[in-house]
């Protein structure tokens, strides 16, 4: 290989790193200052200064109670699950190589509700509870899928059709207990179900925060190995990645961080869905779109959010919003996908 090929790789390899940093530093920008209108905003929007003054942990009568128990708790459980949502909704796709491989789709994010339901529900539970029973349910649903899709070989396809069985066999069940239930039990499911920000608060958050970091730099770390994956199986073997390991690995921590994302705000529609094809889409290839895809849905969820609480007339619960920017995605990337023969 002469100095001018060299020289060539290098500078293509430069500019894919640029693009990615330019992606990466302007969501990030984009996330703080969503992270500041949730702050700033609601019945009366505060100066910047008070805003500050209240973080700092002085008292600002009507503003500290405003801020620190409505807003701040809401701010952060929007930047996390979104942050959850989106890193692991990518790692799934990549992993298995299938935009619908993606834990809404294949039925990972409503083994996580039923059991949350049933907490709520059946056990008047909350709380740590819930976090404890989504995690298991969430592990127990991929778990489930895997074995019934593996067959004499294991087959991307055949697992995304099992999920969506398994999907549709959880929704029956979290029906069946919304009618069981007690009355008094299911404004509080209902609202959960929808995916919503509303009543977070610092108490819930402990779990959450210490999911995503914990396994989200676990996930950042096997980003080289997760692009490897997507070469195929052989291919990544040949080149020296412990495939069953790895994989192992990279659904434990996703499924860990959906589990308790959605027992924290519930399964907010579609972020795990979109963040990841938007994030490649921005970042291009050459480098790990896992942090954007993160950075994407903490911009989703936070944005959606605004808009469901001060766009229309009537509040929204975020889960809404983001269902009615999801829906028409998914059915593009389904008539895509059947044009192209996937299907």
């Amino acid at each position: 290989m002469n100095n001018q090929s060299i020289e060539f790789i290098v500078t293509g390899r430069r500019q894919r790193y640029r693009r990615w940093l330019i992606v990466t530093i302007s969501m990030t920008g984009l996330a703080i200052v969503l992270c500041l209108a949730m702050l700033l905003m609601g019945n009366t929007i505060y100066p910047v200064m008070d805003v500050i003054k209240v973080l700092s942990g002085e008292q600002i009568q009507g503003a500290s109670f405003a801020i620190s128990t409505i807003r701040l708790p809401r701010m952060l459980a929007g930047l996390l699950a979104g942050f959850a949502f989106g890193i692991a909704g990518h790692t799934f796709q990549t992993m298995l190589r299938n935009p619908l491989a993606n834990p809404n789709v294949i039925g990972i994010t409503t083994g996580s509700s039923a059991a949350a339901v049933f907490c709520i529900v059946i056990l008047h539970t909350s709380g740590t509870v819930v976090s404890i029973a989504s995690v298991i349910a969430g592990l127990a649903t991929i778990l489930l899928i895997y074995f019934l899709s593996r067959g004499k070989s294991f087959s991307i396809g055949r697992l995304i059709l099992i999920g969506i069985g398994i999907q549709a066999m959880l929704n029956a069940l979290i029906s069946y207990m919304l009618l069981i239930g007690a009355e008094q039990d299911l404004p509080a499911a209902f609202r959960w179900l929808s995916g919503s920000l509303n009543g977070a608060q610092m108490s819930e958050l402990p779990p959450l925060i210490l999911s995503v970091a914990l396994f989200a730099p676990i996930i950042l770390i096997l980003g080289k190995h997760l692009s490897i994956l997507e070469l195929g199986e052989q291919a990544a073997t040949s080149l020296g990645v412990s495939t069953d390991k790895t994989r192992v690995t990279l659904i434990f921590s996703s499924v860990c961080m959906i589990a308790i994302a959605t027992a924290t705000t519930g399964p907010i529609a579609f972020v795990s869905f979109l963040a990841g094809p938007i994030a490649k889409r921005l970042v291009g290839t050459g480098f790990s779109s896992a942090l954007p895809a993160g950075l994407v849905g903490v911009n989703l969820v936070l944005l959606a959010d605004l808009i469901g609480q001060f766009a229309f007339v009537a509040r929204y619960p975020v889960g809404i919003i983001t269902g009615i920017l999801g829906a028409p995605y998914l059915i593009y990337l389904l008539i895509r996908m059947n044009q192209r023969g996937e299907l």
